[in-house]
């Protein structure tokens, strides 16, 4: 059978990958085509454009970038419709995905073509835009979710979705399982050092990381002794990073190894994302840190447009405050400092962290979801057709 995706960013291009690889695995006779990254291409398959091309963040940048993004999603929907495959699995990225669910949908019975249309890892609507629940209900035939407390989210407000687990227990699983974080330098010298590191997860994108980067540098120079180590994403040369570190400060970059880094560091400053599940699945103690340019107007409107009481994920699945997490203008290097000396050795908040992530980790699951999705998406594309 045929599969179309489409991804929008790093951790997608991951997840989308080892789906690809189960798909393969149930259906001898896969084909991909996908708006992807590099490790979906390594897996097989057309890679039409990749994510890097579309990827923006931000009401502004979005709006500079928009005549690029709605031709990027016009050629998308020609491509689809050319190449007619039988299932479209969009992964996340919403504004994107959900547009194209929509016209695939209103499309798909034209000419006797019948595609089926899957979401995997569920847009977070919980967290806002919940009206986007109406687009996938008309427009969605099965919705494949990662996170635990989307079922009964999802379940009073009238529509049945299929919980799979989380892939990123099988990706630290996977890596760790393989050996693969041997063989970096960076990271050989960061278990030499006597006091121990600090990771810097500063974000995916450039806004994330303008905001973000400088402050958590800031706090952790404050902590003598410790290296830090920034996690570099795959879209962000090194040169944007160094606009951020102080002259004459060392701070290393290295780039493809995110797990290395936390199992190696004492402690990590990481921005909302899949990176904060990352690093309580690893074991490394962590503080949340978003910061927001504009606090005030953030604190203002939150409860209208915020509908969840965490934003990082540990905290969300857990449904408790494991991690602290410091947004807009309460992320500042005083707020940084106090919250990290707490979880580093010796630290009041760095034990109760570790027991809490275990009782997280039951939460999600065990190993297995891309398998699950994989062959839940084939037995009933199989007696769709």
């Amino acid at each position: 059978m045929k599969y179309y995706l489409i991804v929008g960013e790093a951790s997608g291009d991951l997840h989308a990958s080892n789906l690809m690889e189960e798909l393969k695995k149930n259906d001898t006779e896969a084909e991909f085509r996908f708006y992807g990254g590099d490790k979906m291409a390594a897996v097989g398959g057309t890679l039409v454009k990749h994510y890097k091309e579309l990827a923006y963040m931000g009401f502004l940048t979005v709006l500079m970038h928009l005549p690029k993004i709605l031709k990027g999603m016009k050629e998308c929907k020609k491509d689809i419709k050319d190449w007619q495959p039988d299932a479209v699995i969009l992964v996340d990225y919403p504004g994107f995905n959900l547009n194209i669910a929509e016209w695939v949908n209103k499309n798909r019975e034209k000419g006797g073509w019948y595609p089926k249309i899957y979401y995997y890892i569920s847009p977070k609507i919980w967290a806002w835009k919940e009206y986007r629940i109406e687009s996938i209900k008309r427009n969605v035939d099965e919705l494949f979710s990662i996170l635990p407390f989307e079922v009964e989210w999802f379940k009073k407000r009238d529509y049945t979705i299929n919980y799979v687990g989380n892939p990123c227990v099988d990706a630290v699983n996977q890596y760790f399982g393989n050996g693969q974080h041997e063989t970096c330098d960076e990271i050989e010298k960061l278990k030499e050092n006597k006091r121990g590191a600090i990771a810097l997860l500063a974000g995916s994108r450039k806004q994330e990381i303008k905001d973000n980067l400088k402050i958590m540098i800031d706090a952790a120079s404050h902590f003598e002794g410790y290296k830090m180590i920034i996690a570099g994403a795959p879209n962000i040369e090194e040169s944007f990073y160094q606009k951020f570190i102080p002259e004459n400060f060392h701070v290393a970059i290295v780039y493809g190894k995110t797990y290395d880094i936390l199992k190696a560091s004492t402690a990590a400053l990481v921005t909302s994302g899949t990176a904060t599940l990352e690093a309580a699945i690893i074991g490394t103690p962590q503080v949340v840190c978003y910061h927001l340019p504009f606090g005030i107007i953030y604190r203002t409107l939150k409860d209208q447009f915020v509908k969840c009481k965490f934003i990082s994920l540990v905290n969300l699945v857990a449904e408790k405050k494991i991690v602290n997490e410091l947004i807009a203008d309460e992320m500042n290097e005083a707020n940084v400092c106090s919250r990290l000396l707490a979880i580093m050795p010796g630290g009041v908040g760095r034990d109760k962290m570790l027991n809490d992530y275990k009782e997280m980790n039951k939460k999600l699951g065990g190993p297995g979801a891309s398998a699950k999705a994989a062959k839940l998406m084939v037995e009933k594309l199989a007696k769709a057709l």
